[in-house]
């Protein structure tokens, strides 16, 4: 039996987000609730576009235009040239597993109930999904500032069965690969382009796999310090709790905790412990907590970034059913994730730096204490890791 992961605005996980993009036997599911919260707001937008009330994306233009009205017979149209003018984005396609986590974050965050699309929009979305209809997304081409527009303009693009889709390895027409499946193109009604176009979904997904492989880097990291220092004969004692508990950061207590952990009882340390002349370690050995910890603690901010943002609307306007309200505001813009993602290569930057720091001590015969030269079996006769 399937697993399912149920989609309602509020509680998508990154580890949910992750799962959905690499396995395609995972069914996702519209929370009922959601679709009551999506109804009442789609309700709103009907009832606003019925009264001629001006608003902005809906019965207007889109940017400079959004003084020209637009007549109640062109409104789809409106929509579906939204869509097709965005598409716009320039060279390779994004990974398959990317296209998913974007097609998963943009129906969480309709899901939330305020983007004023109907409940079929986000069905059918999620049914590519089931599917394994995945949309070609250019990975250039976002403004980041605007929100990810090109790269969800070729999402949409698709499920209005236009432009190329990847499914099952194949690659070709949108429109061939919906009715092998049984499903439909849809047609927009008002809203609902600028709903599927306007967001960071594209920088949120990539980000969110990204931090998830950071995470296990990270993990790997601890371990190859703990083998670095055995296979260097280094001591332990910079792990020393006292050390850290006298700058009790909680990322870089864990990490020496950790280290801790990893070398008890090493028959490696107890041959050498006695008699050797050497006081502390090198760097990249001895500040294997402050380093890691700070990646740490980075990580950790950049995921509180990225769980909040998976369970957020970032469209406009946004529409509040409760007080009647369709209020234009800027939540797609990206700046948020975009500098925890900055964060986050800077964490990773600093953690491959003293990965490759010790590669240096156990390669070379100068540094490495007895090691042979490169880690050749044979030096001279063999290179090894020269």
């Amino acid at each position: 039996m399937s697993q399912v992961v149920v989609v309602d605005g509020n509680s998508l996980t990154l580890e949910q987000v992750e799962s959905v993009a690499i396995d395609l036997t995972l069914d996702i599911e519209l929370c009922g609730r959601a679709e009551k919260r999506v109804i009442r707001s789609r309700d709103l937008i009907e009832s606003k576009v019925l009264s001629g009330e001006r608003v902005y994306g809906v019965t207007t233009g889109f940017g400079r235009l959004a003084d020209v009205e637009i007549a109640s017979e062109e409104m789809t149209d409106l929509q579906h040239n939204l869509v097709r003018s965005h598409a716009s984005g320039m060279g390779n396609p994004f990974p398959r597993e990317v296209v998913r986590a974007i097609m998963l974050l943009r129906a969480n965050a309709l899901a939330r109930g305020v983007s004023g699309c109907r409940v079929g929009l986000i069905r059918a979305l999620i049914g590519l999904l089931n599917a394994g209809i995945h949309p070609r997304v250019p990975e250039f081409g976002s403004v980041g500032a605007s929100g990810d527009l090109a790269p969800l303009a070729h999402v949409a693009l698709g499920m209005i069965g236009e432009g190329d889709a990847e499914c099952e390895g194949a690659i070709g027409p949108v429109g061939r690969f919906l009715g092998g499946a049984g499903l439909e193109a849809m047609t927009l009604a008002p809203k609902e382009g600028l709903a599927l176009i306007n967001g960071t979904q594209a920088t949120t997904g990539l980000g969110i796999l990204a931090l998830l492989r950071a995470e296990r880097a990270l993990a790997a990291a601890e371990l190859a310090s703990a083998m670095s220092l055995e296979a260097l004969l280094g001591t332990p004692s910079a792990y020393h709790e006292e050390i850290h508990l006298a700058r009790p950061h909680q990322g870089q207590i864990y990490s020496a905790q950790l280290q801790r952990q990893l070398l008890a009882k090493s028959e490696i340390r107890e041959s050498h412990r006695h008699d050797d002349p050497r006081v502390q370690d090198a760097y990249s050995l001895r500040c294997v907590p402050q380093v890691h910890g700070a990646a740490r603690h980075a990580l950790g901010y950049v995921r509180g970034i990225l769980q909040t943002e998976a369970n957020s609307a970032t469209d406009n306007p946004l529409v509040f059913p409760a007080e009647e309200l369709i209020l234009s505001g800027g939540n797609f813009h990206a700046q948020i994730v975009s500098q925890a993602l900055d964060l986050l290569a800077i964490a990773l930057a600093d953690l491959a730096a003293f990965s490759e720091r010790r590669v240096e001590r156990l390669l070379n015969p100068d540094l490495s204490a007895g090691l042979p030269a490169f880690l050749a079996r044979r030096p001279g006769v063999e290179s090894g890791f020269m």
